[in-house]
């Protein structure tokens, strides 16, 4: 995953610093950065839901722990957007 991430930065956002005319426009940016937000957040709520699930079908009573872990990372997405429009 983080191989992934840093081939992404070095093929396309590095390329474009270099240029000092063909800068990232803003909008763009905050697309970017909510979408990989995004993505890390289902990333982890995979792992999270998954281990949930399992400790739900043990114990009924480990429901509201799964619900908010399970809910946690999508904060980050939350977060992203806030940041995004007091940026904007």
């Amino acid at each position: 995953m983080l191989e992934l991430a840093l081939a992404f930065v070095s093929t396309f956002v590095l390329p474009l610093q270099d240029q000092a005319t063909a800068a990232i426009p803003p909008t763009s940016g905050a697309a970017l950065a909510v979408g990989l937000a995004a993505f890390g957040a289902g990333y982890a709520e995979r792992g999270i839901g998954a281990a949930a699930v399992g400790a739900i079908a043990e114990d009924e009573s480990m429901f509201g722990r799964g619900l908010i872990l399970t809910v946690l990372p999508e904060t980050l997405v939350i977060l992203a957007l806030v940041v995004v429009f007091l940026t904007l």
